[in-house]
């Protein structure tokens, strides 16, 4: 398995993005803020922190930097005095994650961006998952985007731009990161997971849509296992009973991760569908899970789906009834009485 983005050294598919970043940093155009946006699991803050390492190193050709190098290993273990990383921080009453940023955790850039660079070079801050800010939290961050000091940059980890404030967004210089291509995400799985056969990692590549993070996530979930058997439910949906979304529910049992790994692969099934479908490319099992319902409709079943995921995981709610229930949603209205 890979380290975590500060200390991962491998990005792969983005080499525009990087060659971008180079050259503003050879050109001496930079700009205060960037707006890293992409999917989930895409690589964003691995190329932030990749950036920042190489601001800190110093300039040359490519964003790459040994493993070796002093500026590396800092940053890697938290100890580089001139990087500040914010994020959604740990409720120690809840025992988990904070749902948002708050403005204590935005007002440390604030304390931060004060202050004289300890290595007399640049000063860096990475906001991962900026979307999660608060309204007060994003007027704090918006104010410091409007007064940047002098030889700082922040950037920005965003899964969701829509969800920022427009004036935050036109602050920035965008970097948008697309899918990584299949071949490079086979040779990233390649190296993180040797120890799992070829064909399954090939598997993962088709299943993780270009995101080396949801490979991952889907791998530790055992979506290899899973996958046939949500091949199975969206071929036999326009006629599945209660009765069979019951034996399914059994299957996975009670387990957590296996419930998150079948509910996202479901939903990628159905999104994918919907895809082919409006582009004209969809296939015979495609177009009869389709037939159940408009295009739309199917839309409306994905976005159900996801807060019902969403509302059981945070929740705590039972797993068991929560599958059965998305399971009776793919059927026809006929099939379930409605």
């Amino acid at each position: 398995m890979p380290p975590e983005p500060r200390a991962n050294p491998l990005l792969a598919g983005h080499d525009a993005a990087q060659a971008m970043l180079a050259e503003a940093m050879r050109g001496g155009r930079m700009h205060h803020a960037w707006l890293i946006t992409g999917a989930p699991g895409i690589g964003k803050a691995t190329l932030a922190f990749r950036f920042a390492r190489r601001l800190f190193a110093g300039p040359a050709g490519t964003l790459d930097l040994p493993e070796s190098h002093p500026v590396f290993r800092r940053v890697a273990a938290r100890t580089h005095a001139d990087l500040l990383t914010v994020e959604r921080e740990w409720d120690p009453k809840r025992k988990r994650l904070r749902g948002e940023i708050v403005v204590d955790d935005v007002r440390k850039v604030s304390e931060f961006m004060r202050l004289t660079p300890a290595e007399g070079g640049w000063r860096v801050v990475i906001v991962d998952g900026v979307e999660d800010v608060n309204r007060n939290s994003a007027n704090a961050l918006l104010k410091i985007l409007e007064e940047p000091p002098p030889r700082a940059v922040i950037l920005l980890v965003c899964a969701a731009p829509g969800r920022l404030l427009p004036t935050i967004r036109s602050r920035c210089r965008r970097l948008p990161l697309g899918p990584v291509p299949d071949d490079a995400l086979a040779g990233l799985l390649d190296t993180w997971l040797p120890e799992l056969p070829e064909e399954q990692r090939l598997r993962l590549v088709t299943l993780a849509e270009g995101s080396p993070g949801r490979a991952l996530q889907l791998a530790e979930g055992g979506a290899v296992a899973w996958s046939d058997l949500v091949n199975d439910v969206l071929g036999r949906a326009p006629t599945l009973t209660a009765e069979a979304a019951y034996k399914v529910a059994d299957t996975l049992g009670r387990d957590e991760d296996a419930f998150s790994t079948f509910m996202d692969l479901l939903r990628a099934g159905i999104s994918a569908a919907v895809r082919d479908a409006a582009r004209g490319r969809a296939d015979p099992d495609q177009a009869r899970l389709l037939g159940v319902r408009p295009l739309d409709a199917w839309v409306d079943v994905w976005h159900a789906l996801t807060r019902l995921q969403d509302d059981t995981e945070s929740a705590y709610m039972d797993k068991r009834q929560a599958l059965v229930t998305g399971l009776t949603m793919l059927a026809s209205r006929s099939n379930n009485g409605a």
